[in-house]
């Protein structure tokens, strides 16, 4: 089936070569992580990604206890399409049983991941989590076993995902120049806390790619609020919901507003957000394309960020949510 590309706009990824969607699709949701998700919606949503022009899935052996490879891997098989014109990340040592960095499990892990997304190799294989695992062993064991699988042509590059932004440097000053490929950051690149900025050129400097996820937030910058179990302070929590009813006040959506803000920096090659519906597909598609037309809501947005002024780049502890 062949299917029009519609102009999203590609950026290179480090020194991969690997040029993503500026959207990316997180497939967390479609582990029924955040409610559940039927499988025709997990499917159709895939195929509406691919539609508009998103080219990037990424997906996690932990996410709904491996119930998001599967769904993920069903709606990349149903869109029919040579395996090149898509790119896949899933991770190792992150599981609903706790976390192995091993060099045997991680070895075990991407054979369980390849079955489970119907695929013959991932494009990118991340460690997930280490600030929970030893950040030797990452160097050490981890790391030296990913390498293995690239040189079987099971993955073709490798990652490193956190949330503190410390694991990366650590990492990175004690491996090889161009053996991690890729960092995935999360609630770093975000209206209420841009720090990862601090470490773009840094990673610029080591030919990483950077892949930037929950622009949102974990549902911080939405008009429903955060999940239950988000870990944000109160103080956090109020000062974003405040920011929220200011934004629908004004017949605006702070999403939108928060989505276009960490779309704007080029250094981040691909800004990843959990989808679990065509309509949500659709959303975080039109908030690229109409950055790209029309530029980003200036008014709108210095003014959310005059609200978030007390509560900006306050973080929780690491790794405090749902499974």
């Amino acid at each position: 089936m062949a299917y029009p590309h519609p102009n999203l706009e590609l950026r290179p990824l480090g020194n991969t070569g690997l040029k993503l969607s500026c959207v990316g699709f997180g497939a967390s949701p479609l582990g029924s992580v955040f409610g559940p998700v039927s499988e025709h919606d997990a499917i159709s949503s895939v195929r509406e990604a691919f539609l508009l022009g998103i080219n990037f899935f990424d997906t996690s052996p932990y996410y709904g206890g491996t119930l998001s490879e599967k769904m993920l891997g069903k709606g990349l098989k149903a869109l029919g399409v040579p395996r090149n014109e898509y790119i896949v990340s899933t991770k190792c040592g992150r599981y609903v049983e706790g976390f192995d960095f091993s060099a045997e499990r991680v070895t075990k892990s991407i054979d369980e991941s390849l079955a489970r997304l119907q695929l013959d190799y991932v494009d990118i294989l991340q460690c997930h989590d280490i600030e929970f695992g030893s950040l030797d062993q990452i160097v050490n064991e981890t790391i030296p076993a990913l390498r293995k699988l690239k040189e079987a042509g099971k993955i073709r590059f490798i990652g490193i995902t956190g949330l503190p932004l410390g694991v990366f440097t650590y990492v990175l000053d004690r491996v090889p120049p161009g053996t991690v490929d890729v960092i995935l950051s999360y609630c770093r690149y975000s209206i209420n806390d841009s720090t990862l900025a601090d470490l773009l050129p840094y990673l610029k400097s080591k030919g990483v790619g950077v892949i930037s996820a929950s622009p949102l937030a974990m549902g911080l910058l939405t008009e429903n609020g955060p999940p239950e179990w988000h870990p944000a302070s109160p103080e956090l929590k109020s000062a974003c919901e405040a920011a929220a009813a200011f934004c629908k006040e004004k017949g605006k959506n702070i999403s939108k507003i928060a989505m276009q803000y960490s779309l704007s920096n080029k250094d981040i090659s691909s800004v990843l957000v959990g989808m679990n519906s065509v309509r949500q597909v659709e959303e975080n598609v039109s908030a690229a394309t109409e950055l790209a037309t029309f530029g980003k809501d200036q008014e709108t947005l210095s003014e959310v960020e005059a609200i978030l002024i007390p509560v900006k780049n306050q973080t929780w502890p690491s790794g405090i949510q749902q499974s």
